[in-house]
């Protein structure tokens, strides 16, 4: 989803959990290539990410290499074309859309369906 800058007020970004939606925050509150970490009702953490075109992402917060709730502060980039956000931790980079590390291909995260609305 692509977005113009003036039409982000008062939209909120939602991510599917099981059959619903749950609120995370106001678009406005996201910065491109900064995550933002939002707390799920299960306790589990996401990481949330749009890109300069407005498109959105969100995959688990949690780092599978070290444990630690640290991928909403990774940096993020494109590597052959797909997006990533890079663990500040061991940097391991993650694809945004797919979860797969890029680095080993036994690891991934998990990824979520993520709307503004």
């Amino acid at each position: 989803m692509t977005l113009a800058l003036e039409t982000t007020a008062g939209l909120t970004v939602r991510l599917r959990l099981a059959d619903d939606w749950f609120e995370v925050c106001g678009l406005d509150r996201l910065i491109p290539g900064r995550g933002v970490a939002a707390l799920l009702p299960d306790g589990r953490q996401a990481a949330v990410f749009t890109d300069r075109a407005g498109r959105l992402y969100a995959v688990d917060n949690r780092d599978p290499f070290t444990g630690a709730a640290v991928l909403s502060r990774g940096l993020t980039g494109t590597h052959r074309g797909r997006p990533f956000v890079a663990s500040p931790l061991l940097k391991q980079r993650f694809d945004l859309e797919t979860g797969r590390c890029l680095d080993d291909d036994a690891v991934r995260v998990t990824t979520y369906e993520v709307k503004a609305a």
